[in-house]
């Protein structure tokens, strides 16, 4: 959930309700007897919704779940009797809605539950009003229904509202935790161990590292939603100004599945790497990697198919030296064409197979002629690709070029 979005349901959830219209004096007169037998009332309760409280009986104490029926009920009862509310009844919705969010009681069963309070209460209302008054009764069902309401609604707001500052800050703590897992290099196995805990790894798993630099973190919070929903273990946080997405691989998460669901996202990615010790060290490969991304980029860039412009871009004021070393006389010495033309040869030679006559193939010439090419660079340059030692060389100073 974004900032804004977290804002927006908070504010939700705080908004308060309109004060109830006054009930009807008979009804009201009927609520206030009724607070006489509020222990047969949570007794008829429960009996109601044992089934339901079976689904998280472990969870509440029985002494837990009377103790909040009988404040419920008597918040309800005065409510409805129009009688003062004493503070520690009042706040017994927003209690029961914190308390069984924290203990982990489902949402669905808790509402399920309170619904019933309305159940037990009428029939306690119709019991006291007897058969003459039952008629006028029924006229104010809608006040007594909206006291009900009220109180689901108090815990059903306040619960989510806890379910969500749990989430904030269990994220809070994962990020916190990786952040600590990248500070200390892996190399403090205290570390490696409560951050695996705190992130939901396995210390000794296999994971993969992608990473979009400022700028693109959108797209790869939809690939990482997309990977969450397969049930896999992951990471996803802002470092500096890039996007970080760490994955744990398994059975059902393969690195070419990740791969498939960063299609369209321009980042780069880390080899696969084992152990938690090692996820430093990923994020370190991928974002070197996401630095040599082309401007035009449309998808992911694996650090395998990135090494030299890595290296390279690592090396920094060196890697232009090198290229002005190597290549920054071409363009002097002759006609930009010829030194395009040049370049490109070699560029297509050292890109291939080495072979004079699979370049000459490539770019449609006589092997002569690019015998003749590769001639020329080397008398211009003093590096003749077709050596080894020298086309090391000549291959980073393009790629140096180019970045």
């Amino acid at each position: 959930m974004s900032p804004d979005e977290d804002k927006a349901t908070m504010e939700h959830l705080q908004t308060p309700h309109p004060a109830l219209p006054p009930a009807d004096p008979h009804v009201a007169a009927l609520a206030s007897q009724c607070l006489e037998e509020i222990d047969s009332l949570v007794s008829e309760w429960a009996e109601y919704v044992g089934p339901v409280r079976a689904s998280y009986s472990d969870l509440v104490s029985p002494q837990d779940f009377r103790d909040s029926a009988w404040q419920a009920f008597e918040l309800l009862l005065r409510t409805v009797a129009q009688l003062p509310v004493p503070e520690h009844i009042a706040g017994v919705s927003e209690r029961v809605g914190e308390q069984r969010a924290r203990q982990g009681v489902p949402l669905d069963a808790l509402l399920q539950a309170a619904r019933v309070d309305f159940r037990v209460v009428w029939a306690a209302l119709v019991r006291r009003a007897g058969e003459e008054g039952r008629a006028q009764l029924v006229t104010s069902a809608y006040y007594v229904w909206e006291a009900v309401e009220r109180h689901v609604t108090g815990i059903m707001t306040t619960y989510q509202r806890t379910v969500l500052e749990m989430g904030r800050r269990r994220e809070d703590e994962r990020r916190l935790w990786f952040t600590r897992l990248l500070d200390s290099d892996g190399r403090n196995p205290t570390v490696v161990q409560d951050a695996a805990l705190a992130l939901g790894f396995q210390v000794s798993g296999r994971f993969l590292c992608a990473v979009a630099p400022g700028g693109g973190e959108a797209s790869l919070r939809g690939a990482a939603n997309a990977l969450r929903n397969l049930g896999t273990p992951m990471q996803q946080q802002a470092v500096a100004s890039d996007m970080v997405l760490v994955v744990q691989l398994g059975s059902r998460v393969a690195r070419e599945t990740v791969l498939a669901h960063l299609l369209g996202t321009p980042c780069g990615v880390s080899p696969e790497v084992t152990g938690v010790t090692e996820v430093p060290r990923a994020v370190k490969l991928a974002t070197a990697t996401a630095r040599v991304l082309p401007r035009d980029a449309t998808g992911p860039r694996r650090l395998e198919d990135s090494w030299l412009d890595v290296l390279v871009h690592r090396a920094g004021d060196l890697g232009r030296d090198l290229a002005a070393d190597v290549l920054g006389g071409l363009h002097e010495a002759v006609p930009r064409v010829e030194a395009d033309r040049l370049l490109e040869t070699v560029r297509v030679h050292l890109s291939g197979s080495g072979s004079v006559a699979d370049t000459a193939a490539a770019l449609y010439c006589h092997r002569n002629t690019i015998q003749q090419r590769l001639n020329r660079f080397a008398e211009l340059t003093g590096r003749d690709p077709r050596r080894p030692e020298d086309a090391a060389l000549v291959v980073l100073a393009l790629s140096a070029g180019r970045l």
